[in-house]
């Protein structure tokens, strides 16, 4: 018998021979293999350890409508509502996309340097000077064949963005990636889209990427992302990740990383909206003398469910890596933080430390942390640790003796928890946004 949830990965089937076929014979076997993946794999249960504390039942029984090449929203955008979702430091170099499919009117690349490309990636594909750089990597660094989202979005690939950022060229202003959701429901189906983004950084490059999710209006919908990023010998990135999706929507997201011999990579994932959220990360350093730094805050309330999952392997000797990922739960919210750092035999010199943190607001509020080593090298210098707490009664105290009102001087030591991640950031509008965010949040909780 043909399980229920077999039936609804079928039933993609239909409309994923409905995209338009592609110029190239390579990437449609890799969309059929793909698809092929997915329908052997099937939504991940929580019976697998990998997704043992977050359920994705909602995502695999209920009937979503694939957005692609040809089906554009034909909503129009004003210049208020984009407002709210753009920086200023990146007004000249931003590429915007509705339900993953770019839209060339509402975006800008003036500010980028010569030879720096940021374009729409059906586009690139079809573009001889970039077509074999995408067929080597594409599908490449984010492995369809063991993960089911990963597998449906490549099955599915007709939109997002290529970044390519040539040899020895440093680009000042940087480059934003906004995804933009538009839900409207039709037949009892919502909307699911699929953005795809292939960075690539030559030798001693350095770049900023922001990457940005929202939507203008509270509708349910689906994002599911795949960032795939390649950085040559001494290449340095910068990446920024804004989660702020309709707090109704669903997002899943993947982001996986290869790192060349003296890269460096730094990353901070902001984590604000959704109903649930799930963002996997994957780090391999494919050369030795490489860097990362990978941040993260989710702050979450009732009806929000936000999982990290986070895999940083050290194949080579004398890599560094940091990772601090903090948590704000509210509420009857739930979060899932499960990191591991994977040293192998012969990584030698190898600097590794993974902090997850947690401050619960409420009795109802609950987290499930696994920070994980394994180490199979014995010249190395690793640690790990998680914490999960309530503010502190002496902090509180203190504060309040000191004239402060309760509820400020709570409001105060919250926001002093979050801090420590968004003072990383480099990106002032971002900074300033996210200062916004965080005390509105705990100012409207205060009203509660």
């Amino acid at each position: 018998m043909v399980s229920q949830i077999a039936q609804e990965e079928s039933s993609y089937r239909a409309s994923w021979r409905g995209i338009t076929n592609a110029s190239s014979p390579w990437l449609e076997r890799l969309r059929e293999n793909a698809f092929d993946s997915f329908e052997k794999l099937g939504f991940p249960t929580t019976d697998q350890e990998e997704w043992k504390y977050t359920n994705v039942a909602a995502l695999a029984k209920a009937k979503f409508d694939p957005a692609f090449l040809g089906q554009e929203s034909e909503r129009v955008f004003d210049a208020r509502q984009l407002e709210d979702f753009v920086y200023p430091e990146a007004r000249g170099s931003r590429l915007v996309f509705v339900n993953g499919i770019y839209r060339a009117e509402l975006s800008s690349l003036d500010a980028l340097p010569a030879g720096v490309v940021a374009m729409d990636l059906m586009s690139a594909l079809e573009n001889p000077a970039h077509a074999e750089m995408l067929r080597a990597r594409l599908g490449r660094i984010a492995d369809y064949q063991l993960d089911a989202f990963t597998a449906l979005n490549t099955a599915f690939l007709s939109g997002g963005a290529f970044l390519f950022i040539p040899k020895g060229v440093q680009s000042a202003a940087p480059v934003h990636l906004l995804f933009l959701s538009e839900a409207e429901e039709t037949d009892g189906a919502r909307v699911v889209s699929f953005p795809r983004v292939l960075v690539v950084a030559e030798e001693n490059s350095e770049a900023t990427l922001i990457e940005s999710y929202g939507s203008a209006h509270d509708n349910v919908y689906w994002t599911n992302a795949v960032i795939e990023i390649a950085l040559g010998d001494g290449a340095r990135l910068e990446h920024y990740k804004v989660q702020r999706e309709s707090l109704k929507g669903f997002h899943v997201a993947t982001t996986k990383t290869e790192l060349g011999r003296s890269s460096s990579y730094n990353s901070t994932a902001i984590t604000l909206g959704a109903q649930l959220s799930r963002h996997t990360i994957g780090l391999t350093f494919a050369q030795e003398g490489a860097e990362c730094r990978v941040d993260g805050l989710y702050i979450v309330t009732t009806g929000q469910h936000a999982d990290t999952h986070s895999l940083i392997d050290h194949t080579q000797p004398h890599c560094t890596s940091r990772q601090l990922y903090k948590g704000i739960l509210d509420g009857k919210s739930r979060a899932v933080f499960n990191g591991k750092v994977f040293v192998r035999e012969g990584a030698q010199g190898t600097d590794a430390q993974q902090t997850n943190r947690n401050l619960l607001l409420s009795k109802d509020a609950r987290v499930d942390t696994k920070p994980q080593l394994e180490i199979f090298a014995d010249d190395v210098k690793c640690a790990h640790g998680a914490t999960v707490g309530q503010l502190e009664e002496e902090e509180l105290f203190y504060l309040v003796s000191r004239g402060l009102h309760p509820s400020l001087a709570q409001n105060l030591l919250t926001y002093g928890f979050a801090e420590e991640v968004i003072e990383k950031i480099k990106i002032e509008s971002i900074k300033a946004q996210l200062d916004e965010i965080v005390l509105n949040r705990l100012h409207a909780r205060l009203e509660t």
